[in-house]
């Protein structure tokens, strides 16, 4: 089936575009939450003039975004944490703790979008990405030291 998609939906298509799914998946997922029109001709034409509104959003989102990078490339955390022989942490720095510190400075960050494969285990100074926008992913400083 084809349809017309009304918002980015991961691993189908941005918005705007005309994209072949499985009946199933746009009948029961795709069209009832709103995510997508059937490809008539009367839902192309009404795309078109949403295309200019979407274009507008992203837009204004990658400038807010922008923004948000430029105070968080700034931002340097230092954690304090219990150690053992060796040097070796008791626990780890995990998303969570980023972001409930970046929390505590002002920045309104989701764990989800701090870009941590797995948690810090390990004393040092390490770069961490946050991802805010498709583009853009400023990188903040993470100080791990003794207590």
């Amino acid at each position: 089936m084809e349809i017309i998609l009304r918002e980015d939906v991961q691993h189908v298509g941005k918005a705007g575009e005309v994209v072949k799914v499985k009946d199933g998946f746009a009948r029961n997922f795709l069209l009832p939450k709103g995510l997508a029109y059937a490809a008539t001709e009367g839902n192309r034409k009404k795309i078109t003039f949403e295309a200019a509104r979407l274009a507008r959003q992203r837009t204004a989102e990658k400038d807010a975004a922008q923004g948000v990078a430029d105070r968080l490339a700034q931002v340097s955390l230092r954690f304090a944490v219990k150690v053992g022989e060796e040097d070796k942490l008791y626990g780890s720095v995990t998303a969570a703790d980023i972001q409930r510190r970046l929390a505590e400075l002002g920045h309104d960050v989701d764990k989800r979008q701090v870009d941590l494969a797995e948690p810090i285990r390990s004393l040092g100074e390490f770069k961490v990405g946050v991802k805010l926008h498709a583009e853009i992913r400023p990188e903040i400083t993470i100080t791990v030291v003794k207590e």
